[in-house]
């Protein structure tokens, strides 16, 4: 996930996923790649952009709150929330934001 996400005119909404690693990599990779390509089919899913150089952070792009809330309770992303808060992360802040505005070079 290198490139910038290429979203529609606002307003729709960020998901704002930072967070802090254990040192537990076991199946982390894998399950942070099948998160994108399952979060890429959701209804009203606009894009990702992930970064990490030791705090990690995760943007995910979505059309409606609506959209979210489907995410948030989709069967194998609750298992993946489940593992990340057993086993992958030693702290997570979530927060959701309204895009009203956007400039791009």
């Amino acid at each position: 996930m290198s490139d910038i996400a290429k979203t529609p005119e606002p307003p729709y909404y960020a998901v704002i996923f930072t967070n802090l690693r254990t040192e537990v990599e076991e199946g982390y990779a894998e399950m942070a790649d099948r998160m994108v390509e399952l979060a890429q089919q959701q209804p009203g899913f606009l894009g990702v952009e992930s970064v990490r150089y030791g705090l990690g952070i995760t943007v995910s792009y979505w059309k409606d709150l609506e959209s979210i809330k489907a995410w948030k309770v989709n069967a194998e992303h609750l298992h993946a929330q489940k593992l990340g808060r057993n086993k992958w992360y030693a702290a997570f802040t979530t927060r959701i934001a309204k895009v009203e505005r956007e400039y791009s070079l």
